[in-house]
């Protein structure tokens, strides 16, 4: 064949490829894209930082805080997960970043899955001070990932990491270390004391699966990696610093594993926080722990997940054709509400004199959040959110969720593999099993928990509901 024709005859097949890409239904084929960003959300200097009972003023960024997004899109759907270092992250500020995210990108709100780590080393996102660069680093990092959209593969797997994951909740044989704020005795505590005679056995299982979803560009360089993990938080930092904990820690330490460092667009480490409500990294048995440095000990268990990690992910078979989606859906619970008997007791402890001994030592505390709930709404809807890639789910919960709760998910998933990132899309206290309000502690009481006993298993059923919904499209 003449030099000239054959470079018209490949200008030709060339010119044919697009229609070649075409289905029957006269759509093109779905190619798998990609996009990841991380914005800076660290909070002002002054503003309170949260986690315990008494905030206290932020006096030293120890490490930035940041929101990190995933986007994928297949052709036909894009939907989007937004990992922040926050507490816990009220509904509002969620919805007012999906407001401001670009009428351009393409992607629906409903497509967003929004979640904070629970870093008890952070900020209130809702003060007017702090919430407008909360809001506007997550909708930024939404489309800065919409813009870095590449074509793309992925693959996902777990990895079992039980050293670092404990259930805090205790059955004590001593009532003295069981009291409560309303006056009696439960059957477990939260977080006892370590190696104590009084220690029976754990209130309930741990999850130690470690689960990961990688995303590659088609020509196999790290984009991103989201992880979970069902560890509360580590801490051991200085009071007043802010520090995004062993989450930022692990985003860090998995690129350099994964030889990311200096990938362009920046690769995006992640890590979600699991279904942890009843779970730390304190082994209560053992009363011969060593004292760890400030930041130490998150350090350890960081670079302790991500190596776990990375020796999984030589494992992963990687796809550049997964169908992906997302359903989302409005649960209606009942707010808790304080009986005669509890009054009672919370006006006996207000009455007491400033210098009275006390039952608890939280009880005048817990007054006063009885007394928000008896004065606030009856009812409150809370969003419940379930994604799909090919053959994986991540569920969405907006409580700190128990262990036991993620784990009869996972069980009951019609997905080949399953995870949960709590405190997804709004954050709404404690959540419990019913099994677990009748053996009382810190999480199931009045005010920590804040919504019907049974509400666990309203919001397990309406998630298998979704994911069964999304497995049959």
């Amino acid at each position: 064949m003449h030099q000239t024709q054959r470079v018209r005859t490949f200008g030709f097949l060339m010119s044919l490829l697009p229609l070649l890409a075409l289905t029957a239904w006269g759509n093109e084929i779905p190619v798998l894209r990609a996009g990841a960003a991380m914005v800076d959300i660290t909070p002002p200097l002054g503003e309170l930082v949260v986690g315990g009972f008494v905030p206290f003023p932020a006096n030293e960024i120890h490490d930035p805080l940041h929101a990190r997004c995933l986007v994928l899109d297949d052709g036909k759907n894009r939907m989007a997960i937004v990992i922040c270092d926050n507490l816990g992250i009220a509904r509002s500020v969620y919805d007012e970043a999906r407001s401001l995210i670009s009428k351009n990108s393409k992607i629906s709100p409903d497509q967003i899955l929004m979640a904070a780590t629970h870093t008890h080393s952070a900020t209130r996102a809702h003060e007017p001070k702090y919430r407008p660069k909360v809001v506007a680093g997550i909708a930024t990092a939404v489309d800065t990932a919409i813009q870095n959209l590449v074509p793309a593969k992925i693959g996902w797997g777990g990895v079992d990491e039980p050293s670092e994951v404990f259930n805090r909740r205790w059955h004590v044989s001593q009532p003295d270390i069981a009291r409560n704020p309303f006056g009696g005795v439960d059957a477990v505590r939260m977080n006892p004391p370590r190696a104590n005679a009084a220690l029976i056995k754990p209130a309930g299982p741990i999850d130690p699966e470690v689960s990961f979803l990688s995303v590659q560009t088609a020509k196999g360089q790290p984009l991103a990696l989201l992880a979970n993990y069902s560890l509360h938080y580590v801490g051991g930092v200085n009071k007043g610093d802010v520090s995004a904990d062993y989450f930022a820690i692990f985003s860090q330490q998995i690129g350099k594993l994964l030889g990311a460092d200096s990938v362009t667009p920046r690769f995006v480490g992640m890590m979600s926080n699991g279904t942890s409500g009843d779970i730390n990294n304190i082994n209560f048995r053992d009363g011969n722990a060593r004292r760890y440095d400030r930041y130490e000990k998150m350090t350890e268990v960081a670079n302790k997940v991500a190596k776990r990690v990375n020796e999984a992910h030589g494992k992963l078979q990687f796809s550049e054709d997964v169908k992906i989606g997302s359903l989302t859906r409005d649960l209606k619970l009942t707010m808790r509400k304080p009986d005669p008997k509890i009054k009672a007791w919370f006006r006996e402890v207000m009455g007491k004199p400033d210098d009275a001994e006390k039952f608890h030592r939280y009880e005048q505390t817990y007054a006063a959040r009885v007394q928000k709930l008896e004065d606030g709404p009856n009812e409150i809807t809370v969003p419940l959110q379930v994604m799909r890639i090919g053959d994986l789910a991540i569920a969405a919960i907006p409580f700190e969720t128990f262990a036991e709760i993620g784990l009869k998910i996972k069980d009951k998933s019609p997905f080949a593999d399953t995870f949960i990132i709590e405190l997804a899309n709004d954050s709404r206290g404690y959540l419990p099993t019913p099994r677990q309000h009748e053996l009382g502690g810190y999480e199931t009481w009045m005010g920590t928990n804040r919504v019907q006993l049974d509400a666990s298993d309203l919001i397990t059923k309406t998630i298998l509901e979704m994911m069964t919904q999304l497995n049959q499209n």
